[in-house]
């Protein structure tokens, strides 16, 4: 059974069709690459499945269960967590605390509420943060708060991760910090749709490809495969 099947999903704001009929599965575990010019409609399909967006027409199912109306709180209690373009912590707040609200929250059925700062502790120590853990998050580095981001992610306990952009702006040694950390969590049985216009990790990363532009699904296979095909270049550079 696939973890996430996305059905004919169509979002509109007034006007302007963002999504148009978008049909997507996501195995267990599975590496899956989205990626598309800037107004393709990547941050919209995955605001559709997250929840921060009600989509018009179609469903979103996890793991069975048809999420489509479900408030973004209940489906990140299911499993399904994102990290974003732009970190925005709780700067008021130490590391070790930023990771103590959505173990507290998002996975309150699956923590041990009597152990929660132990809980934290490991998950900065799988991310290589745990050395920062009583720091403000607002003295953070750039790439520390991509790491915390993908922490808090993952202190939800998800099944889905979504990552968006989690390497915009970094070098070239930061970006392959991170694609080691997505690796790694995946090899612990995270499946991670990975949002991203660095091609390289995309490909590297990613067991499938799928190309958005205008709203539409336009390409579908393996890197090798979608890379070479002519429609995923004239999206990228027009005819």
């Amino acid at each position: 059974m696939p973890l996430l099947e996305v059905r004919d999903l169509t979002k509109s704001f007034g006007g302007f069709v963002a999504l148009n009929g978008i049909e997507l599965h996501l195995d267990p575990g599975e590496r899956l690459g989205l990626i598309g010019p800037n107004g393709s409609g990547k941050t919209t399909l995955i605001n559709c499945i997250s929840g921060a967006l009600f989509n018009d027409k179609g469903t979103v199912v996890f793991e069975g269960r048809d999420i489509t109306k479900l408030p973004a709180y209940k489906r990140a209690r299911l499993g399904i967590a994102r990290s974003f373009q732009i970190p925005r912590p709780f700067k008021s707040m130490t590391v070790l605390e930023n990771l103590c609200i959505p173990l507290e929250y998002a996975a309150w059925k699956r923590v041990d509420h009597r152990r929660i700062d132990d809980e934290a502790m490991e998950i900065l120590d799988l991310i290589g943060l745990s050395d920062k853990a009583q720091d403000n998050s607002s003295a953070l580095t750039q790439i520390e708060l991509r790491k915390l981001d993908l922490a808090r992610a993952l202190a939800a306990k998800p099944a889905l991760l979504v990552s968006d952009e989690a390497m915009a702006g970094l070098s070239g040694t930061e970006v392959d910090e991170i694609l080691d950390i997505l690796m790694m969590l995946n090899g612990r049985g995270l499946a991670v749709i990975m949002i991203e216009h660095i091609m390289r990790a995309v490909v590297r990363f990613s067991e499938r490809i799928i190309v958005l532009d205008a709203g539409k699904k336009i390409a579908e296979g393996v890197p090798d495969d979608v890379m070479r095909d002519p429609k995923e270049e004239r999206a990228y550079l027009g005819e």
